[in-house]
């Protein structure tokens, strides 16, 4: 009886000392700029986010696998945007029993609606080349739509890492503090790097530029830049003639500009438009394609947009 007494409090002992000092939390966000923000909010707590949707889906139209239904059931914590990015969320969230948040519905978060003028005073532009018979394009945003890509201003990022250290310390308060000073410590980056992005950017403010999708209107309000027309496409039908051509003279009437489009390849469409005229291709990342997740990992998402856009636009 003894020798089983010492043995069993051993065990124990040894429990106590390899179990660690509070439960893992969780964190799953459905695209990487979210989980980008959780990481900086988690650094140094031994947990890192997972991700739901993998590098190159379109958040837009992403059909869940088996595997994303048990991650969705089983992480502690779950963001998203929300039903005017991820449609195809609404219905599996519906029987989720742990909370998630749709970050779109945080207050004082800053939102733009597609046609709205934005805070620099300008109207949007129409997609350039389209008329009333052209509209069968996988991102022709509806005019008052929400514009559901809000992370790529640094005032929201800032809120929705707020939410999240609240969310975070609540659900494990030990590390609490930890939360907190990552928060603080994020903030004072994002105040360094936005000043740096206003500086480099203010000078490039009326050089014009085209998108194939549009994505970066939160950015561009920020640093008061302004695509001169959006080329939106189909990914299955190519555009007719009468559209290309109509796109070619928004090209030749700006005269030397960028095009940007999404990584990894820019369509096929971009050098054909671009041929014999004094156009630069480029590529703008949203979703942070091939970053990697850490504490500064969204830091690097707009920094490296930043840098692509004046890289371009300086040369002009």
């Amino acid at each position: 009886m003894i020798r089983k007494s010492i043995l069993g409090s051993a065990l124990l002992l040894a429990s106590l000392l390899t179990a660690p000092a509070h439960a893992e939390v969780q964190v799953l966000t459905s695209i990487k700029p979210l989980q980008l923000i959780a990481a900086a909010i988690q650094e140094g707590t031994g947990s890192t986010p997972d991700v739901l949707l993998p590098p190159g889906a379109s958040p837009h139209e992403y059909s869940l696998r088996p595997s994303d239904l048990r991650k969705l059931q089983e992480a502690r914590l779950f963001y998203w945007i929300g039903p005017d990015m991820e449609v195809f969320l609404s219905q599996p969230l519906a029987t989720r029993s742990h909370p998630s948040l749709a970050v779109q519905s945080l207050p004082q978060l800053t939102l733009r609606h597609f046609g709205d003028e934005s805070a620099d005073g300008h109207g949007q532009e129409p997609e350039a080349g389209q008329d009333e018979h052209e509209h069968e394009h996988d991102h022709a945003h509806q005019s008052g739509s929400l514009d559901a890509h809000l992370w790529l201003l640094p005032g929201n990022a800032r809120l929705i890492a707020r939410r999240m250290t609240s969310d975070l310390s609540a659900a494990d308060p030990d590390n609490a503090a930890t939360y907190q000073a990552n928060y603080q410590a994020f903030g004072r980056r994002l105040d360094n790097l936005d000043a740096y992005l206003h500086d480099r950017l203010k000078p490039l403010r009326h050089k014009p530029f085209f998108v194939f999708h549009e994505a970066f209107d939160y950015f561009e309000q920020a640093y008061g830049l302004r695509h001169r027309g959006v080329f939106a496409i189909s990914s299955e039908v190519q555009p007719g003639a009468r559209h290309v051509a109509a796109m070619r003279e928004q090209l030749q009437a700006a005269g030397a500009s960028c095009i940007f489009s999404e990584p990894p390849q820019p369509p096929r469409l971009a050098h054909t438009l671009s041929q014999g005229l004094p156009v630069t291709l480029a590529t703008l990342d949203a979703l942070g394609y091939d970053l990697s997740v850490d504490a500064h990992g969204y830091e690097a998402l707009l920094s490296r947009m930043g840098g692509n856009l004046a890289g371009c636009l300086e040369r002009l």
